[in-house]
């Protein structure tokens, strides 16, 4: 069990995703999990979190229906 939970909340962010995850990731300290709340994105952002998943084990995607940025946090 990794020893931090990062939450990101993801909804119409395909511009800025890949340089947020990318910077997280590159983090010396690498003890983590990134958990990416895709929260109903109408973009490309969920299809996004999904390939970062396969690349990296780290990395956990949840996909849900649109309820608002602190729904998609807890």
């Amino acid at each position: 069990m990794p020893k931090i939970s990062i939450i990101v909340p993801v909804y119409n962010v395909e511009k800025y995703l890949e340089k947020c995850v990318r910077s997280i990731l590159a983090q010396t300290f690498t003890d983590f999990e990134l958990i990416l709340v895709d929260d109903g994105s109408p973009d490309s952002s969920g299809a996004m979190c999904d390939q970062f998943a396969e690349q990296d084990q780290r990395v956990k995607v949840i996909h849900k229906e649109n309820g608002g940025l602190s729904d998609a946090r807890n």
